[in-house]
């Protein structure tokens, strides 16, 4: 029993760290697309998945929308 309330503290402590993230993967990819040498097919990816992480975000969805975030920051190089 008190393993499961250790995990679900964890799990309600972990959601508004991963809600912070996104914001600024967000502004780390959009500072990137300013200066990156890809092609319009990736470009055109990166704009899709940062789309689509802001709109995970704003659903409440935050771990899909980290995912999806590091997915373009990967294609962009970016940490």
């Amino acid at each position: 029993m008190k393993y499961l309330a250790l995990t679900a503290t964890l799990a309600l402590l972990a959601a508004p760290v991963s809600a912070g993230q996104c914001p600024m993967d967000m502004a780390k990819i959009d500072d990137a697309m300013q200066s990156a040498s890809l092609s319009e097919a990736q470009m055109a990816e990166v704009k899709n998945l940062r789309a689509q992480g802001e709109e995970l975000h704003k659903s409440g969805d935050h771990a899909a929308s980290v995912e999806t975030l590091a997915k373009a920051k990967d294609i962009l190089g970016v940490e």
